[in-house]
């Protein structure tokens, strides 16, 4: 159990460090010691604020046919950034963008190398 979450881990700062490398949004600081605490951040806020934020939001989330989550991912990533200097993002817009990125390289990768 303890090396999957250590795989997660490793995979989401390599996700973070390609996103962080095409996105003009999104910046990590620190080199790898910066990426490995931006990672832990990123998924210890999905982990824990995440699930909380999704089911308050899931009215609005129902109405917009799902549309809203795009946006709740966006503050996640936002949040994330807030609570630690090694992880910048740009504007709202591209927040939401890298957030997406995020999400959608992230769960590729881990189907291809965690399953």
């Amino acid at each position: 159990m303890l090396r999957r979450i250590a795989m997660h881990w490793v995979l989401l700062a390599v996700v973070l460090a390609a996103v962080a490398a095409v996105s003009e949004g999104v910046e990590v600081s620190g080199g790898v010691l910066g990426l490995a605490v931006a990672a832990a951040v990123v998924g210890l806020v999905n982990a824990v604020v995440g699930p909380v934020l999704r089911l308050l939001t899931a009215p609005i989330t129902l109405v917009t046919l799902g549309l809203f989550s795009l946006v709740l991912n966006g503050l996640l990533l936002a949040l994330s950034a807030w609570l630690t200097d090694a992880l910048s993002v740009g504007g709202p817009v591209r927040t939401v963008v890298a957030a997406v990125a995020i999400s959608v390289v992230n769960a590729v990768l881990g189907k291809l190398v965690l399953d």
